[in-house]
């Protein structure tokens, strides 16, 4: 599979939705994870992310203008243990349960499928990184829009390369409806030696109108430190 590059990708597209990076650092020695979210109505581009815990939640920038939480507002960040989970919805907490139960994330998957947002039909996109770096991706997502039959996909990277990262997103065009993402998740060069560059990389490429929060982080895999950014367009 080709390598891409992944500011092109984003300057490219101008609506992905929601997206996550999973990869590993040009030097080896960090996970690389990247998410994050867009909106083209009012009440999707009304959130932040702010941190928690045990990872990151969105909320409500203006509290006054939300109509419906029930899609938007969830934790795309969750750490379980040495495992970190990372989502487009509240399918992080179906697959942190199920790995505090010992069971593992394609069981928790297989209990969930896309969101009930017709006529888009928003495809479910999750990840899971584990303490040694290796990670895996996932969809689930309608057929061509048929809410009759829900597909799901699991892509696994038991050796991640340096300097190379998975991306996979929610929308695979800008139109009306939304399309979901098509093939495998795309491969793409990671060359930043931090969060911040990333994040700076990630964020300046993302369309300015429809951009709303993004989280990047970097996690040592032999100290486990991690060093992460959060840029939210409302600040």
């Amino acid at each position: 599979m080709q390598l891409l590059d992944f500011s092109n990708i984003l300057a490219n597209h101008a609506y992905p939705g929601r997206g996550i990076m999973l990869g590993r650092s040009a030097d080896n020695s960090k996970a690389v994870i990247a998410y994050f979210i867009m909106g083209r109505s009012e009440n999707s581009r009304n959130r932040i992310f702010e941190t928690t815990q045990d990872g990151i939640r969105t909320k409500a920038y203006d509290e006054s203008k939300m109509v419906d939480p029930s899609l938007i507002i969830y934790h795309p960040v969750r750490v379980v243990g040495d495992t970190t989970v990372v989502t487009n919805g509240d399918q992080t907490d179906t697959i942190r349960d199920f790995l505090l139960d010992g069971k593992s994330y394609i069981e928790a998957l297989r209990t969930r499928c896309y969101e009930p947002d017709p006529p888009n039909y928003t495809p479910r996109i999750s990840g899971v990184v584990n303490k040694d770096g290796s990670y895996c991706l996932s969809i689930l997502k309608s057929a061509d829009a048929n809410p009759d039959c829900n597909h799901r996909f699991f892509y696994e990277y038991d050796a991640p390369v340096a300097g190379t990262g998975h991306f996979i997103h929610t929308y695979q065009e800008n139109l009306d409806p939304l399309p979901s993402f098509e093939g495998e998740p795309r491969k793409v060069a990671v060359t930043a030696p931090d969060a911040a560059t990333l994040a700076q990389e990630i964020w300046s490429n993302l369309n300015a109108d429809n951009k709303v929060s993004l989280y990047v982080e970097y996690l040592d895999l032999t100290s486990g430190k991690r060093d992460s950014v959060i840029v939210n367009k409302h600040n």
